[in-house]
């Protein structure tokens, strides 16, 4: 390796802004919203890891309407009112050095279901729940609604509820903009034959089925500034069965990533599965990774590595072999909010601890003032 070797703490520059490391925040629902407002918990859960280190750092899934939750407990951007608590959120991130993105999602058939700590099952309308929409009336399962088939105004109204959503991302202060189409949520839906059985212009043949996400992707780069990046997150796969028949697979995701970097995408969060209950994923350290891999070396455009992802040297690993751009980390950012910091230790780089924090950090022991024997 070079010194010019890319590596988990050098900079990466998307369009005008510059993150100072390869360390981003995955999206993680809390379902601890009450009409998509976010609150304390969002500013502590967000902040913590700006804090920690981390160069970039996502929202969970922010649902564009309110029909887009995936339970009413959802984080949501579909108000004005929302502005305020996302831009008290954004500026904290800002103030200790990370960039801040905004993932807008859908949720499609997988919407008005409980929280997950609770037993699966649909809210009911008298509970405040309501009508899932999707490309096709197919459920995810039986603990799941039967969705309402969108038609042309249907599709519409979402398209334009993605645009609107983005103004308020701006409003907001965030740097960049996430669309959610992955885990079985509805632009996903609209990707794989699983859940899209359509039979006009927008099912059956890849073209079609990828047609309505790059209408929402091209609306939102459309309206969103041109200087400031736009992620798009993907599952590679459905990982299913072959018993199932046709799916969405990495193939077509590469296909599909090329597209996306015509329509001015600058980064594809890769994941995968999600939608399909029968799904056979190989779980384990960095599962996902050769997916991102695959479509960056293919596709000619930046990827996000996720899944899995936990040893600094694992995620330092992952960049310098050139299998992805980025690394988001969700579960081992849960456990420890610091562990930029650590990582960084570990890996013998640089990097600036809060200055609150910066005497524990140094191992300094030098009481904090003189002790009585009263204390």
């Amino acid at each position: 390796m070079t010194e010019s070797t890319p590596h988990l703490f050098a900079p990466l520059t998307l369009r005008s802004i510059t993150l100072p490391n390869r360390i981003a925040v995955s999206p993680m629902c809390e379902y601890s919203s009450q009409d998509g407002f976010s609150n304390d918990w969002h500013f502590v859960h967000l902040g913590s890891r700006a804090i920690g280190g981390a160069g970039l750092i996502l929202t969970e899934a922010s649902a564009v309407n309110p029909e887009g939750r995936i339970t009413p407990a959802d984080l949501g951007i579909y108000r004005d009112e929302h502005i305020e608590g996302l831009r008290r959120i954004t500026g904290f991130l800002h103030q200790h050095g990370s960039y801040a993105g905004v993932q807008l999602a859908h949720a499609g058939r997988k919407a008005s279901m409980a929280i997950p700590w609770e037993p699966a099952r649909v809210i009911p309308a008298q509970e405040g729940g309501w009508q899932p929409v999707a490309p096709s009336d197919i459920p995810f399962d039986s603990a799941y609604a039967l969705p309402q088939a969108l038609d042309r105004a249907g599709m519409d109204k979402i398209v334009s509820d993605f645009i609107t959503a983005a103004g308020r991302a701006l409003a907001a202060g965030f740097d960049i903009v996430e669309v959610h189409a992955a885990h079985g949520y509805l632009l996903h839906e609209f990707l794989s034959p699983l859940s899209n059985q359509r039979t006009d212009e927008y099912g059956g043949s890849f073209e079609n089925r990828t047609r309505f996400p790059l209408e929402v992707v091209r609306a939102v780069r459309k309206h969103w500034p041109d200087h400031l990046p736009l992620f798009v997150r993907i599952s590679a796969t459905d990982w299913a069965p072959e018993s199932l028949g046709s799916s969405w697979d990495l193939d077509q995701s590469v296909k599909l990533a090329k597209l996306l970097k015509e329509e001015g995408v600058d980064l594809v969060d890769t994941s995968t599965g999600g939608n399909h209950p029968a799904q056979q994923i190989p779980v384990g350290p960095g599962y996902q990774v050769q997916h991102a891999a695959t479509i960056r070396a293919e596709a000619g455009i930046s990827t996000g590595a996720v899944g899995m992802i936990t040893e600094p040297a694992q995620a330092d690993q992952i960049i310098r072999s050139g299998q992805a751009d980025l690394v988001l980390l969700a579960r081992e950012m849960l456990r420890d909010p610091y562990w930029p910091l650590h990582a960084a230790e570990d890996l013998h780089q640089k990097i600036s601890w809060p200055v609150q924090y910066a005497r524990a950090a140094s191992g300094r022991t030098e009481p904090r003032h003189p002790v009585s024997i009263e204390d």
